[in-house]
């Protein structure tokens, strides 16, 4: 049931490729509760996805843009203000990609033009969107930025890569922005580390069906599904959360503060007890 959590409230959601994009639920529900908000995607991704349905039932414009493309970001956020009104009041980062996870290759084989890449289009583009929206003073004051990352950051799983790694800076930039931006303009800044999900990118992951059981075992309430982290997302866009900034909010379950299970220790107990 709808709240009108967002009512009247303008953003930018990045990221939609399907239904099983965390991003997708989070445009869904931001419709839903009131808000009006500009979708966008690399140029790649859109041809893969379906945006356009996602378009059509939220009533979204779509502009693309390459979240490594400094001009397109540029563009992106001047033409969001003028389709919108004015300035926006949240945004979504949910961009991630490794070619070296995609192809195969191994932390300690790592091809360092696509490890840049990963950087790159994995965290940097957090820098660079909020630059271009900070040139162009294209946030509200009071505005809230969320960026979706996972506890690779500060934990190793090794088949996670070196998306671990622009995780962990994905989660510095959020911190050196919020700093920035909080004490200029009241803009908070947070990252949600969200429970394994079956998106298109989790399940790409080698061994991701076994990690998703083994982290549900261990999470008290088991995984957060996808629609639960986009109301998760929401409530940081909305004023109910105006003094939280800067953090890595662990939106998981209870998995990063859960030591062993039960469920787990069982697996390694023999039979004899």
């Amino acid at each position: 049931m709808a709240h009108g959590l967002l009512q009247g409230k303008r953003g930018i959601i990045t990221g939609a490729l399907n239904e099983q994009s965390i991003a997708w639920k989070v445009a869904e529900l931001a419709h839903a509760e009131g808000a009006r908000f500009v979708l966008t995607n690399a140029p790649v991704a859109m041809r893969m996805g379906e945006i356009k349905k996602l378009a059509d039932t939220t009533k979204a414009p779509v502009i693309p843009a390459d979240a490594t493309n400094d001009a397109d970001l540029e563009k992106l956020f001047n033409e969001s203000v003028q389709q919108l009104g004015g300035p926006v009041d949240f945004v979504l980062h949910s961009i991630g990609m490794s070619p070296n996870v995609r192809k195969g290759r191994t932390y300690s084989d790592l091809n360092y033009e696509w490890y840049k890449q990963t950087l790159d289009v994995s965290a940097m583009s957090l820098h660079r969107m909020l630059q271009a929206a900070n040139k162009v003073d294209a946030i509200a004051k009071g505005g809230s930025v969320v960026a979706l990352t996972y506890i690779a950051a500060q934990r190793v799983f090794p088949d996670y890569n070196d998306m671990a790694d622009a995780k962990a800076l994905l989660e510095s930039i959020t911190r050196s922005w919020g700093y920035r931006l909080g004490r200029d303009k009241k803009i908070r800044v947070n990252t949600v580390s969200q429970s394994p999900t079956m998106t298109t990118a989790g399940t790409g992951i080698k061994g991701f069906d076994g990690f998703f059981g083994f982290a549900n075992a261990m999470s008290p309430l088991g995984n957060a599904p996808a629609e639960a982290c986009a109301e998760y997302c929401l409530a940081l866009f909305s004023d109910y959360t105006r003094y939280v900034t800067m953090q890595n909010l662990f939106h998981d379950g209870g998995f990063s503060t859960t030591g062993v299970t039960p469920e787990v220790m069982a697996k390694f107990m023999s039979a004899e007890g």
